[in-house]
């Protein structure tokens, strides 16, 4: 059995560390979830936020990203990446562990 890690993300100025903490985690053979949430949605439009796709399964606040002014697509990620927070609550249930940044 796979261990698991979620990680709830509001702030949008971690992009660096969350992908270091991502290529940590799968070299461990930790499964890593995201939920990114408010401003933290506006990560997507990074140049490096494509280094977290394959490195973590990722979920965008459909409500913050639409509150942000952001627009679909967003490369690497499909229509069931657009969630609410209830998403987020089964991230906390499902993952093994679970933090914040």
């Amino acid at each position: 059995m796979a261990r698991t890690l979620g990680i709830y993300v509001s702030s949008d100025d971690q992009l660096d560390r969350l992908i270091e903490l991502c290529r940590a985690a799968k070299g461990k053979g930790v499964e890593v979830t995201l939920f990114l949430t408010h401003v933290a949605t506006r990560l997507t439009q990074e140049t490096r936020f494509k280094e977290l796709v394959g490195l973590a399964q990722i979920f965008l606040c459909k409500v913050g990203f639409e509150a942000n002014n952001l627009q679909r697509p967003v490369p690497g990620l499909e229509d069931r990446a657009y969630a609410s927070q209830s998403r987020n609550a089964e991230i906390i249930h499902d993952c093994d562990k679970y933090m914040t940044f």
